[in-house]
């Protein structure tokens, strides 16, 4: 097997748990390393720290899958490790048909996302290491879920950081464009083909429940609403009147499709638009809200854009909080790994100031468990959700 050695000093992090091993930390990886290649992992002064792949062509050079010399090219140590996941998944929602049933490094098998709606599987190959072992995958998969079908979203720019085509494509049996999934007892049609993400926001399922005890007759506004998520619950737990709003007029179909299989659609309004611009309009009209939720798509994916990303989530909660009525709520969120908790709350405080608002920060949430964080590798953690009161 092909030996990996790390510069010295190179190893702390590694060691600690963190599966990622950077280029310009490897003093010398054998010069017949192939991409794709399984390589063992050892630090300068010769000890053995784990098995991973390689992908000379990309900036995280070497993904760690295990920390003991075993095989990672057997049929055996996928089965074992998709077994592993989907246990934890039965613990944490028993009895549940759709969820996150492997989060790449979370679930130790990094570039490797599935999710389960119903007897469906969308499954993301994000790395060229994991790409390389869909045969090793697949059976895998098909043997521990009986799916009825594996859909590949291999459509997400992430892929090309580690030189991969962008494509979306049935890997085993039938996968409908659409299919129906429930969430709290409420029912969403989930577009797995070509909606966002693999089809369905599974992270935020927890923090859906934020709005169960505060909507309640209350008028709310759901931006960048999606398929409507956060709105259907807002409608279920009693509000008075929701107004949707999102950019894509597909997104806004679907959320139109959720509200009336809810039986929810006379409380509902559908407001095509951006949102930045939007909430300034309705606020020149005076509208106002007693509860307005701020869950955008990530401003952010590399750190370079952290700075122009900042001022994006300034602007749009300076906005929303100025659209609140006395007493009402703000649910903010942030998808964006590079804004961290703490710079998120502070650009918080920053839009709060400059909108002449008081705010109360009720609760902060994460994602879902089935999203599992592991506390050696923080970009596990990417979601933050801050339930906000203007008093």
């Amino acid at each position: 097997m092909i030996k990996a050695t790390l510069k010295r000093g190179a190893e702390r992090r590694v060691k600690g748990g963190h599966p990622w091993v950077f280029s310009n930390e490897i003093g010398d990886c054998g010069g017949d390393a192939q991409p794709g290649a399984t390589v063992q992992v050892h630090a300068a002064d010769g000890s053995y720290i784990g098995t991973g792949y390689y992908n000379p062509h990309s900036l995280i050079a070497i993904r760690i899958l295990s920390r003991r010399k075993e095989n990672i090219d057997d049929p055996e140590f996928y089965r074992a490790r998709l077994l592993r996941a989907l246990h934890h998944r039965h613990a944490v929602y028993p009895g549940w048909e759709t969820f996150r049933a492997v989060y790449g490094e979370g679930d130790f098998l990094p570039g490797l996302v599935v999710d389960k709606y119903g007897d469906l599987l969308s499954i993301q190959f994000l790395t060229l290491g994991m790409d390389t072992r869909q045969d090793l995958v697949l059976p895998a998969l098909i043997d521990i879920f009986n799916p009825k079908g594996i859909l590949a979203r291999n459509d997400t720019g992430v892929r090309s950081l580690e030189g991969l085509p962008e494509q979306v494509e049935v890997l085993y049996g039938h996968v409908p464009e659409r299919v129906l999934i429930e969430e709290h007892g409420l029912r969403f049609t989930a577009d797995l083909v070509s909606g966002q993400k693999t089809g369905h926001f599974l992270d935020q399922k927890e923090n859906h429940l934020l709005l169960e005890r505060i909507s309640n007759g209350k008028d709310v506004l759901d931006c960048f609403c999606y398929s409507g998520g956060w709105g259907i619950h807002a409608a279920a737990f009693g509000a008075a009147s929701v107004r949707f709003m999102d950019s894509s007029e597909r997104a806004l179909g679907l959320a139109r499709e959720n509200a009336g299989i809810n039986g929810l659609a006379e409380r509902t309004i559908f407001d095509a638009g951006d949102a930045f611009e939007r909430l300034r309009s309705l606020k020149s009209e005076g509208q106002r809200f007693d509860i307005i939720i701020l869950d955008p798509p990530a401003f952010v994916k590399r750190k370079k854009a952290l700075k122009e990303a900042t001022k994006g989530y300034l602007t749009i909660n300076r906005r929303g909080m100025e659209l609140l009525r006395e007493g009402g709520y703000l649910v903010t969120c942030s998808c964006s790994y590079h804004m961290n908790r703490e710079l998120f709350r502070e650009t918080l405080e920053n839009a709060a100031r400059q909108a002449g608002r008081e705010m109360r920060l009720v609760s902060t949430m994460s994602q879902a468990p089935d999203h599992p964080v592991l506390l050696s590798v923080p970009e596990t953690e990417y979601l933050k959700c801050f339930l906000l009161q203007a008093v």
